[in-house]
C-alpha cells in the first residue's frame, strides 16, 4: 500500500529532477566558460535591451514607435530562438533518447528554456521602462500580456513538437524552417505599423500567428485597451490548433524516433 502511494510521487520527483537537469545542462552548454555562469543568462538579455533602447532612442524620436519596435523585436526573438532549438531538440539530444526511458516531449519542451529566460527578462524590462516613462501600467493589460505570453509559449511548443519529429524523417526541414523564419520576420509588423498595409491584406498577416501576439501586446501595454473578445477567442483558437496539431504529430511519430536517429 505504501509503495503504491509513494511510487507515483517518487516518479514525479524523479521526472522533475530530470527536467531540471536538462534545463541546467542547456544553460551550462550555452554559457560554458563564462565567469558569471547562470547570472550571464539574466544579464545578457538585460544588457541587450539597454543597448537597443539606447541606440533606437537616438534614431527614433517617436517614443511610441520605439516601444512598438522593442515589443516586436522581443516577441520575434523568442519565437525565432524557441522554434530553432525546438526543431533541433530531438536530433541534438539523441544520446539521451537511446540511453534513458522518459517522455520524449520533455526534451522538446525544455529546449526553449534559454528563450523563456530571455523573454522573461525582456518583458520585465519593458514593463519597468513603460512604468517609468508613461506611468503605471494598465492592470488588466498586464494580465492580458501574461496571458498572451502563455499562449505564445504553447504556439512555439506546438511548432517545435511537430517539426522535431518530422525533422528525423525529412532532413531538410531545418533549412526549410530557416526560410520560413526569414519570410515570417517580414510578415510580422515589427519595423512597420500594420496600418500602412491595405486592410484587405491584414487577414493574411494575422494568419501568421506571431502577428496577433505582437499586435495584441502592443494594444494592452502601449495603447492601453484590450482587443475585442472575438479577436482574443480567435487567438486562443489558433494557439489550441497549433499546439494540438504539433502534439498529435509528435505522438504519432515519436515512437519511431530512436530508429530514425
Amino acid at each position: 500500500m505504501v509503495n503504491a502511494v509513494l511510487g507515483p510521487a517518487r516518479s514525479r520527483r524523479q521526472l522533475r529532477d530530470f527536467v531540471w537537469t536538462l534545463v541546467r545542462t542547456d544553460f551550462k552548454a550555452r554559457y560554458h566558460g563564462a565567469l558569471s555562469g547562470f547570472l550571464w543568462a539574466l544579464l545578457k538579455p538585460l544588457l541587450m535591451f539597454l543597448v537597443l533602447i539606447g541606440v533606437f532612442s537616438f534614431i527614433f524620436r517617436d517614443k511610441t514607435y520605439l516601444f512598438n519596435l522593442l515589443i516586436g523585436l522581443l516577441l520575434w526573438d523568442f519565437f525565432s530562438e524557441g522554434t530553432r532549438t525546438g526543431v533541433q531538440a530531438l536530433r541534438s539530444k539523441s544520446f539521451l533518447l537511446t540511453k534513458a526511458r522518459f517522455p520524449h516531449w520533455i526534451v522538446v519542451a525544455t529546449s526553449a528554456s534559454n528563450a523563456v529566460v530571455t523573454l522573461f527578462v525582456y518583458s520585465l524590462a519593458i514593463v519597468i521602462v513603460l512604468s517609468v516613462t508613461r506611468g503605471l501600467p494598465w492592470a488588466p493589460g498586464l494580465l492580458l500580456f501574461v496571458w498572451y505570453l502563455v499562449q505564445y509559449f504553447f504556439i512555439v511548443l506546438g511548432f517545435s513538437l511537430g517539426a522535431s519529429v518530422l525533422l528525423l524523417r525529412y532532413r531538410d526541414l531545418d533549412q526549410i524552417w530557416d526560410v520560413v523564419l526569414q519570410a515570417g520576420f517580414f510578415l510580422t509588423p515589427i519595423f512597420y505599423p500594420l496600418r500602412i498595409m491595405p486592410e484587405r491584406y491584414h487577414i493574411f498577416l494575422y494568419a501568421w500567428p506571431v502577428t496577433p501576439v505582437v499586435q495584441f501586446t502592443r494594444m494592452v501595454l502601449i495603447e492601453r485597451h484590450a482587443p475585442t473578445l472575438r479577436a482574443n477567442l480567435l487567438l486562443f483558437g489558433v494557439t489550441l490548433f497549433i499546439f494540438v496539431t504539433g502534439a498529435l504529430l509528435f505522438r504519432r511519430h515519436a515512437p519511431r524516433a530512436i530508429e530514425r536517429l
